[in-house]
C-alpha cells in the first residue's frame, strides 16, 4: 500500500527575527539588575554614570519627488530596505509592499534557483496555486464519485482506466519561455542586473522619520543637497496641495494627515495609506506581514474653535454624507476591519508663529476618536 506524500507549503524566514525591530532606531542595552546588597551591582550605574554613551543611529537618504509627492530611497546597495524591515515604511515601487523586484528579477534570469530567496509574494502565490490545485482535485474526484454512484444505480460496468497525464509541464515551459523573451531586464556594461527598484516613501512617513526619529535625509531634486529640517514641513505642505499659495491654511490638507500619521505611529500602530477601502489609514498591531489591518482611519477636520462659527464653508468640511459613511463601513467590516472617525480640532487662523518648531505647531492640534460599527440584525441581538 502506497502513501501519498502531502507537499509542503513553502516556508519562508523567520518574520519574528526579521522585523525584531519596530524602528529604525537603535537603543541602549538595558542595564542589570540592581540588588542593594551586592556593592558589585552599582559598577555597571555608576560606569554608565560617569561614560554616557549615545548609539550611533541608523542614517538614510532620500531624494524628494514633487511629481509624485514621495521621497524615494535608494534601495540598491543593500541599506535602503532597512526602513521596510525596521517599521514597514513605505513600498517597493515595483512591488506591492516590500522591495523584492530584484530578487524577483535575479529568478527569471537564472541568477538564483527556483526555490531559493523566496519573497512574500511569491511564497503567496504558490500556496494560491497549490490552493487552487487541491480544489481542482477534489472536485474531480467529487465528479467521479458522482459518476460512479449513478453507474451502480444503473447497473452499468465500470468504465476502462484513462490516461489522466497532461502536458502541463510543457505548456508551463513554454510560457516560462515567453515571459523571458517578452522582458529584458537591464544589465551594465559588466552584464550585472540593475536594481531599478526603490522604496517609495510617503510625505507623511518621510517627516516622520527626518524629524521625529532623526533617521532620513532628504536630498533636493535639483541640487542634490540636503534640505534642512526647518523647510521640510512648508515644502510638503505645498507639494501636498500646489493649489495653495502664500500662507497655509492650518487646516490643510498635509497637515491634517500628518497630525494623524504621527499621532498613532507615537502610539506604536503601523500607519498604512488605506485608499484600497476608501480611507486615509490602516493600522496593524504590529506589520502587514504578521496580520491584517485592525481599523480604518477616516480623517475628518473639526472646527471648535468659537473663530469658526461663522464659516459657512469650512463647517461644511466637519459632516460626511450617510451613504459615504454606510458604503465605507460595510466595505471595512467586510474585510473585518473597524472604521475608526478620527476629528482633528483645527486651531484658529493666524495662531501659527512664522519659524516656529514642528513640534510647536504639532501642540496646537488635537485628535478624537470615535469607532463606528455596522449592525447586523442576524449577529448583534444581544
Amino acid at each position: 500500500m502506497t502513501e501519498e506524500v502531502k507537499k509542503r507549503s513553502p516556508q519562508g524566514p523567520n518574520i519574528h527575527l526579521l522585523y525584531a525591530d519596530p524602528l529604525p532606531y537603535v537603543l541602549l542595552p538595558p542595564l542589570p539588575p540592581l540588588h542593594l546588597h551586592n556593592p558589585l551591582s552599582y559598577i555597571p550605574y555608576i560606569l554608565a554614570y560617569l561614560f554616557p554613551s549615545t548609539p550611533t543611529q541608523p542614517t538614510f537618504t532620500a531624494a524628494f519627488h514633487p511629481e509624485s509627492r514621495s521621497c524615494h530611497v535608494d534601495v540598491s546597495n543593500g541599506g535602503g530596505d532597512g526602513l521596510w524591515f525596521k517599521g514597514f515604511f513605505g513600498k517597493g515601487t515595483l512591488s506591492r509592499s516590500e522591495p523584492t523586484w530584484f530578487v524577483r528579477a535575479r529568478r527569471a534570469v537564472g541568477e538564483i534557483g527556483q526555490d531559493e530567496h523566496l519573497t512574500s509574494e511569491e511564497i503567496t502565490a504558490r500556496r494560491r496555486a497549490a490552493r487552487q490545485d487541491f480544489k481542482k482535485e477534489r472536485e474531480k474526484a467529487e465528479q467521479k464519485e458522482r459518476e460512479r454512484i449513478l453507474r451502480e444505480e444503473r447497473g452499468e460496468a465500470p468504465p476502462l482506466p484513462e490516461d489522466d497525464k497532461e502536458s502541463e509541464s510543457e505548456v508551463d515551459e513554454e510560457a516560462i519561455e515567453q515571459e523571458k523573451d517578452a522582458y529584458t531586464y537591464p544589465t551594465d556594461t559588466n552584464g550585472t542586473l540593475i536594481n531599478l527598484e526603490h522604496l517609495q516613501l510617503t510625505l507623511p512617513e518621510s517627516l516622520f522619520l527626518a524629524h521625529a526619529l532623526g533617521t532620513l535625509t532628504i536630498l533636493d531634486p535639483h541640487t542634490s543637497r540636503s534640505i534642512p529640517q526647518s523647510q521640510l514641513l512648508p515644502l510638503f505642505r505645498r507639494a501636498y496641495n500646489p493649489v495653495l499659495g502664500g500662507v497655509m491654511p492650518p487646516d490643510d490638507p498635509f497637515m491634517l494627515n500628518y497630525v494623524v500619521y504621527h499621532h498613532f505611529r507615537s502610539l506604536g500602530w503601523v500607519v498604512k495609506p488605506g485608499v484600497k477601502f476608501a480611507v486615509d489609514y490602516l493600522l496593524y498591531r504590529r506589520g502587514p506581514v504578521f496580520s491584517h489591518a485592525e481599523f480604518a482611519i477616516m480623517i475628518i477636520p473639526s472646527y471648535a474653535h468659537p473663530s469658526y462659527e461663522g464659516d459657512v464653508e469650512r463647517k461644511r468640511k466637519e459632516s460626511r454624507p450617510w451613504h459615504l459613511l454606510h458604503s465605507t463601513n460595510r466595505v471595512c467590516s467586510q474585510v473585518k476591519k473597524t472604521v475608526i472617525l478620527c476629528f482633528v480640532e483645527v486651531p484658529p487662523v493666524g495662531s501659527e508663529v512664522g519659524g516656529e518648531r514642528l513640534e510647536e505647531t504639532l501642540r496646537r492640534y488635537k485628535v478624537r476618536e470615535v469607532s463606528i460599527r455596522r449592525w447586523q440584525p442576524s449577529r448583534n441581538r444581544d
